[in-house]
């Protein structure tokens, strides 16, 4: 491919760089041989209305044109698009990818190949790509214009309205009248121009991104939304028009949708001469025929048309691009057409897997100016996350601050000295986007892999450089880091789209101001000294997960008796018994927890020989100083018995106070909120299973003979008696707490929160439906099955989709009838539906619970009460997409912390209860050293982990976690040979291509962390933990 030099191209006005395409292929796959020869000249249209001339060589088969435009756009989505051109009967036809271009197009310099979306997805946040969204909504503008996008005059102007919104930005009624006057989006434009000026006022502040993502959301609701009409007869001789989609083939009349035939029902397509063929599947509920028949034109229509239907079931339908079929030996019959290309499934695959990097592209009719800042911030203080762009740092004043820059849907231009000859260089690729989610701004650990790699390439700790690391995921998968702009962790829309986080997009380890520090990287032989300075048997190094747990512990404390009773006394929003009944309960347990911890830390000091005390006595053991408190902590259980009148009183006075249901909300958005607001008043029951289980290792290290046993296991005795006191209480309280919580991330239901109701498992699973296999989001209880999607809401909820009643349900395997793996049919009394699950151990776990539930409800009094269902709240906030390789991002005021459902979602996983009672169990705090792959020194962090996940801070005297880690999905193993980690005491958390090393200082904590971090990393069976004799209702 050759472009001219003396004109920019399109690739520069899309910001390209030169040579800097990105092949569509999948890794490993090789391109189409380009025969050497000739090269012939062919004139492309692009969606902007520009044209642009790509030489190929004269044999190159159509994939070659195709993959050089797309590699000119830098587009990786370019499978959604393809190139037409009229043929020599001046039809419109699409350019077959496996034949020779000149072999299609007769004479190449009289014809221009239109560059148009072919492939319209059935939801758009399926596009992981800003640049894909935006093509796409130039084919809408486009469609608009030639009047085959038709829809009511409302609904017009609402969509003009947004395309002006991402050309000229804000509304301002002088130069919207001006642009509407020189810019004629539809004919007779002019007797929708208030209406359209109306709508753009309250698109104040919504990004270009922003806009486009609008603007497909109202457009694929549209019946005419990506619809191309082709005319023909039914058998009667009427007049209809033929169209295909994602869902299948749809009949028209005039523009009025008069039947449609799903991909599921049709059982061959095929063509004879002029008549079209539907052969349906047999269904003794339909009245329609076995096999339908449609004249069209003539016999190229006709192949046409059935081309056209053939490519779009295989790119919707199939996981993987179908093999050719073997040629006959003597005589052909039938036509050898198939479909090139990856399906829709290996476009979002390859995404995910985040085999590509960000580009900068410019948006060729906006005049929204979009330069972002590149200078860090020092200040800690950060007031407001724009929704334009932003630079922002971590840390004090004094610290070199680590710059994230944080895109939200807005294009950076690069300055001028940067500019070169030809506009097509003249921007780089972009930072990494930075993800926002609920409200937060979101780095992902891409981004700070590559920024500390830079760092330790350049060797200049004072540089601060924006990273321009790949996307995660979604995948349809979470953010692998979590790095809140307001310093606590935040979620990953990934546009969470199901395709992440993730990396979208979907669905790690931060970028901290110790990055930047010389001093945080520890030498061997500052290793050493530290060594040979502190014990180095196995009890000291319990006695110093009692301190470090502890530490945490009193945090968790302080964030209900100083940080929540400081918001409270503020605002007038909670009842005085309310406020007396937390605070009087809470209260005198930090006091008691900080005299705790400050005895533990003194015993810790003489042990470590840090005091010339330790000359008067032996103070190497605990057993005695745990002893003591515990004796002492049981004159407070009566304030741990209040925590479920707590819990309830909160939750009703929520119910009843829209006020103080804003105020907690509002509260969890604080970056010393980094849980939900529930689960620190859970912390003190939950705190008692972690003395337990010190005190069971420390009695089984000592020998009976050992002065600290007796002691210890006295210990023992006594905070089990008050384990076995509490224990049931603090799960009938943990099931209450997560049914509020899955309250609050379900839109659609309003009674999910019902006396005798047990949660049981949430996860992601794909169920098969007329569109084939699409992501969804199951929560099974005890009674009930759920079914969600994201819900294009700005708090990015889960939409409730369906409920089955698990009374009278059977669960069989179906892998074999429907040709899917790891697939189940659950058969309600009222419904069935076939779901697949990622892998086989998903499935067994989902079987195992589904099946354990169904028993539970036969044995129960009858069936489940009906579910209400709730209208979604008209919300207005713009909702913008990011990377969907990693977690969602948009801007969202309900912003709360990291639900366990995004995370599942992101990365296809799925949690039980019993996974999330040894969550609370398996809590641990330390100092951890922290390498990335591809860096070499080793950076310290205080890391505390708990509920599935490892958040980052500084230090232990830090407020807020810097950066979180989100562990489902990842793999825990030990470095091999190879990797050249010649460290002891070091494990590996791997997802995908993301590789982390983190170094722990004793033989103990590290079987300590590979314990605790096993337990997130894999999830378990209900029934495994709970007797189905102890039933959790309250």
């Amino acid at each position: 491919m050759g472009e001219t030099e003396q004109k920019p191209t399109a690739g520069s006005r899309l910001g390209a760089q030169e040579n800097a395409g990105i092949s569509t292929l999948e890794h490993g796959q090789k391109p189409p041989m380009t025969p050497p020869g000739k090269l012939v000249s062919i004139k492309i249209q692009m969606l902007d209305d520009t044209q642009e001339t790509f030489d190929i060589p004269q044999r190159a088969p159509g994939k070659v044109l195709h993959d050089a435009v797309c590699n000119h756009l830098n587009l990786v989505e370019g499978d959604y698009f393809g190139l037409e051109f009229p043929d020599h009967k001046k039809m419109m036809v699409w350019l077959d990818l496996l034949k020779p271009v000149t072999k299609q197009i007769r004479r190449p310099k009289h014809v221009v190949v239109k560059f148009v979306v072919k492939f319209f997805p059935p939801d758009h946040a399926q596009l992981q790509e800003e640049l894909t969204r935006y093509l796409f909504a130039l084919q809408v503008k486009q469609d608009l214009a030639q009047g085959r996008l038709t829809c009511n005059d409302t609904s017009t102007a609402l969509l003009i309205s947004h395309i002006v919104q991402s050309e000229i930005g804000d509304f301002d009624e002088t130069i919207d009248r001006e642009h509407l006057a020189k810019n004629k989006y539809i004919p007779q434009q002019e007797a929708l121009e208030d209406k359209i000026m109306e709508f753009h006022r309250s698109h104040t502040g919504q990004t270009p991104a922003e806009s486009d993502f609008q603007l497909l959301e109202i457009a694929r609701r549209l019946e005419m939304y990506g619809i191309r009409l082709h005319p023909a007869k039914d058998r009667e001789g009427t007049k209809i028009n033929l169209a295909v989609a994602n869902t299948g083939i749809l009949v028209f009349q005039g523009h009025t949708k008069i039947n449609a035939f799903n991909w599921a029902k049709v059982r061959k397509l095929s063509f004879k001469r002029k008549r079209f063929l539907i052969k349906l599947r047999p269904d003794v509920n339909s009245s329609f025929q076995d096999t339908l028949e449609f004249l069209m034109a003539s016999r190229d229509f006709c192949k046409s048309f059935w081309k056209i239907c053939v490519e779009h079931h295989a790119f919707f339908r199939l996981f993987e691009e179908p093999k050719p079929k073997p040629k006959p030996v003597l005589f052909s019959r039938g036509s050898s057409f198939r479909f090139s290309g990856r399906t829709q499934k290996q476009v979002l695959d390859y995404v995910k897997e985040g085999g590509h990097k960000k580009v900068q592209f410019e948006r060729k009719h906006s005049k929204i100016q979009s330069i972002r800042s590149l200078t860090a911030q020092p200040s800690e203080q950060h007031t407001e996350v724009p929704k334009q762009s932003s630079s922002f740092a971590y840390g004090n004043d004094n610290d070199t601050a680590a710059v994230q820059s944080c895109r939200q849907g807005k294009e950076m231009k690069a300055s001028p000295k940067d500019t070169g000859q030809h506009k097509s260089h003249s921007l780089k690729k972009s930072p990494k986007e930075g993800k926002k989610v609920d409200g937060a701004v979101v780095s992902t650990v891409e981004e700070e892999e590559e920024a500390a790699k830079d760092r330790m390439q350049q060797n200049r700790p004072q540089s601060q450089q924006p990273s321009t690391a790949g996307s995660l995921t979604g995948s349809p998968h979470l953010s692998e880091l979590s790095i809140n702009s307001q310093g606590g962790p935040s979620v990953a829309n990934m546009s969470l789209s199901p395709n992440l986080s993730p990396d979208a997009k979907q669905p790690s380890p931060l970028i901290s101001p110790l990055l930047n520090d010389p001093s945080c990287i520890r030498t061997d032989d500052e290793e050493e000294v530290k060594k040979k300075r502190f014990p180095t048997e196995k009890a000291y190094f319990i006695a110093k997960e009692a301190a470090t747990t502890e530490r945490t512990y009193l945090k968790d404390l302080e964030v209900i008796t100083s940080w929540f009773q400081s918001a409270v006394s503020q605002e007038d929003c909670m009842p005085e018994t309310l406020k007396n009944l937390i605070f009087s309960n809470f209260e005198p347990l930090h006091k008691f927890h900080a005299g705790f911890l400050k005895e533990i830390e003194q015993r810790l000091a003489l042990w470590e020989g840090r005091s010339n005390a330790h000359i008067k006595g032996d103070y190497q053991r605990i057993g005695d100083v745990m002893l003591k408190n515990i004796q002492n902590m049981k004159q407070l259980t009566i304030h741990l018995w209040k925590h479920n009148e707590i819990l309830i009183e909160l939750e009703n006075g929520i119910k009843n106070s829209r006020k103080l249901e804003n105020f907690c909300r509002d509260f969890e958005l604080q970056k010393v909120c980094y849980l939900p607001l529930n689960t620190f008043l859970l912390r003190p029951l939950h705190r008692l299973m972690h003395y337990k289980q010190i005190m069971e290792r420390l009695c089984k290290h000592y020998p009976p003979s050992h002065i600290d046993f007796r002691d210890s296991r006295a210990a023992l005795a006594e905070v089990s008696e008050m384990v076995a006191q509490l224990h049931g209480n603090m799960i009938k309280m943990e099931n209450f707490q997560k049914l509020h919580e899955l309250k609050k991330d379900l839109i659609g239901i309003d009674n999910l929160v019902i006396p005798g109701r047990e949660f049981i498992r949430l996860g992601s699973l794909s169920k098969l439906s007329g569109k084939g296999l699409q992501q969804r989001m199951f929560f099974l209880f005890n009674d009930i099955l759920l079914y969600t999607s994201r819900g294009l809401t700005a708090s990015n909820q889960f939409k409730v989709h369906g409920h089955l009643p698990l009374y009278g349900m059977t669960i069989e395997e179906s892998e074999e009838e429907w040709g899917v793996p790891h697939c189940l049919t659950l058969r309600g009394q009222h419904q069935s539906i076939v779901v697949a699950a990622s892998t086989r151990s998903e499935m067994d776990k989902w079987t195992e619970d589904i099946q354990m539930a169904i028993d539970l409800a036969e044995k129960s009094s009858g069936p489940a009460p009906e579910l209400l269902a709730s209208s979604p709240p008209d919300n207005k906030d713009p909702l913008s997409v990011s990377d969907c390789t990693s977690l969602p991002a948009g801007l969202i005021s309900d912003q709360r912390p990291v639900p366990i459902s995004y995370v599942c979602w992101y990365r296809m996983q799925s949690v039980s209860f019993y996974d999330i009672l040894q969550s609370d169990e398996n809590q641990l705090s330390g100092n951890l050293l922290r390498k990335f792959k591809n860096s070499n020194g080793w950076q310290k962090l205080w890391v505390v982990f708990t509920n599935f996940c490892m958040f980052f801070y500084k230090s232990h005297q830090d407020n807020h976690p810097l950066a979180s880690l989100p562990l489902l999905g990842y793999s825990l193993t030990i470095p091999s040979e190879s990797e050249n980690i010649h460290k002891d005491y070091v494990f590996k958390l791997h997802f995908k291509s993301h590789v982390y090393y983190f170094r722990a200082e004793s033989e103990y904590t590290f079987e300590r962390w590979m314990e605790v971090i096993r337990s997130a990393t894999s999830s378990a069976s209900r029934t495994r933990a709970l007797s189905h004799k102890e039933p959790h209702a309250y």
